[in-house]
């Protein structure tokens, strides 16, 4: 399980353990918040397409979907 700070996550890179569209390789470009400031969700932008996905920030602690890092 990967630790992670919601706050420090805009611009780090991860990596899709299982590739779909030849999109292996994201980079947090938003940090989408609530009315209290906490982080929500995070925008993650394919490298490889631009395509944006938005997710929430929890989902990237799972290790069996993401890494930290470009891989």
């Amino acid at each position: 399980m990967n630790t992670i700070n919601p706050n420090k996550l805009h611009h780090s890179k991860w990596t899709a353990v299982t590739p779909r569209n030849k999109e292996k390789h994201f980079i947090v470009t938003k940090l989408l918040r609530d009315e209290e400031e906490n982080v929500v969700e995070v925008v993650l932008e394919a490298v490889h397409s631009h395509r944006e996905t938005t997710l929430a920030w929890q989902a990237l602690k799972d290790d069996s979907t993401w890494k930290m890092g470009w891989k």
